[in-house]
């Protein structure tokens, strides 16, 4: 089976503007996410985005970029747009890796992508162990009940996405922006209208399971960091500057 990596990215970010361009040592975040996933070594890898800025900002790095509309509601629409661009007809499966998560974990992703080739699911993602209270209590952070416990040999279905907690159980982890869709599941996918529970909870994964497709959780070995805020910016920073 055929992988093609996929990063969605835009300038417009509600809560820190420009964040894709924002530069640690050097590099600018889009171009950081862009080489951890050629290191994964999975397939090849574009980014599709809205902004010419950021495409140049690719090319000038040495990566591959694709320009897409600004109309897009989701990054699963922009990553479509970018494939049915491509026309590439010898893809199984599309990553959708988050321009933001400049920290996330090369054998995390290869490892997600194994289990989805091993298994021929539909969709796929991944999850962390949760060992710090406050996440269970921040509801920036988004949580995944899953069916059974995780460990790195399962690759259970989720039961339920959500960002504020009832009560704390063993099932439950800290979900990770990355996804894997079978092609034909991402069609599927993007011709369904956005989910009442997807727009009150802002959770796209929730249009999943409300259309009956199952998402596969893989356990993720390390928990990264998003940018999100000014704050997640220089946390980053001073993470990735001090291991350099």
């Amino acid at each position: 089976m055929k992988t093609l990596v996929i990063i969605p990215s835009r300038l417009s970010a509600s809560r820190l503007p420009g964040k894709p361009l924002l530069k640690i040592n050097g590099l600018s975040i889009i171009s950081h996410v862009y080489k951890k996933a050629q290191e994964a070594n999975i397939g090849e890898v574009f980014v599709a985005a809205e902004d010419p800025e950021i495409i140049e900002d690719v090319e000038k790095n040495g990566g591959e970029a694709i320009l897409t509309n600004n109309n897009h509601k989701t990054g699963t629409d922009r990553i479509y747009e970018a494939f049915v661009k491509l026309g590439r007809t010898d893809i199984d499966l599309i990553m959708n890796l988050q321009g933001d998560e400049p920290l996330m974990n090369i054998e995390d992703i290869q490892n997600l992508n194994k289990h989805m080739i091993r298994t021929k699911r539909d969709l796929g993602t991944l999850a962390a162990k949760i060992s710090n209270k406050k996440v269970f209590e921040n509801h920036d952070i988004v949580k995944v009940i899953t069916e059974e416990s995780l460990d790195y040999t399962k690759f259970p279905r989720a039961i339920n996405f959500m960002r504020k907690l009832d009560k704390e159980n063993n099932q439950t982890y800290h979900h990770l922006g990355i996804y894997c869709y079978n092609v034909e599941i991402l069609k599927r996918f993007i011709s369904l209208k956005q989910s009442q529970n997807e727009i009150e909870n802002r959770l796209e994964q929730l249009r999943a399971l409300d259309n009956n497709i199952n998402v596969n959780v893989a356990l993720a070995k390390s928990s990264p960091i998003g940018v999100d805020t000014k704050e997640d910016f220089m946390a980053i920073k001073k993470i990735m500057e001090y291991k350099s």
